[in-house]
C-alpha cells in the first residue's frame, strides 16, 4: 500500500484499486509519554496512547504528593491523544503526572524551571 492509502493489485485485463480509508492505526497498548520539553518553562505536553475506548484522568502533583492541576477527566477515544500544561502560575520543582485509563495506571516526573 503507498503512503496515499491506494494499493493497486492486477487481475487479468486491468488492475484492481482497492483504498484504505481508515485514520491511523490504533496503539498497541496503552503508554504513558515523558512530557516535552523536560525540563519547561512555563508550557509542556504530555502524550498518551489508547488501545480502546476509556475513561482517562490525568492528574499533576507536586513533590510533596499535593494535587497541583487535573488535566483530564472525561472518556476519550482509542488513538495518540496529547494534553498541555500551562504552569505559569505554578513555582520551580519538581512535579509528578499520573494516567489512568482502565486498569492501567503510570507516573512520570518532570521538572518546571523558571
Amino acid at each position: 500500500m503507498r503512503g496515499d492509502g491506494v494499493a493497486t493489485i492486477g487481475a487479468g485485463d486491468g488492475p484492481i484499486a482497492v483504498s484504505y480509508s481508515g485514520g491511523a492505526p490504533l496503539p498497541g497498548e496503552f503508554s504513558l509519554a515523558q512530557n516535552y520539553p523536560n525540563p519547561f518553562n512555563p508550557k509542556t505536553r504530555i502524550e498518551f496512547s489508547l488501545p480502546a475506548d476509556a475513561k482517562v484522568v490525568i492528574k499533576v502533583f507536586n513533590i510533596l504528593g499535593e494535587e497541583v492541576a487535573s488535566l483530564v477527566d472525561r472518556a476519550l477515544e482509542a488513538g495518540y491523544q496529547s494534553v498541555d500544561w500551562d504552569a505559569a502560575n505554578m513555582p520551580s520543582g519538581i512535579y509528578l503526572y499520573r494516567i489512568t485509563a482502565g486498569s492501567f495506571s503510570a507516573s512520570r516526573k518532570m521538572l518546571l524551571l523558571k
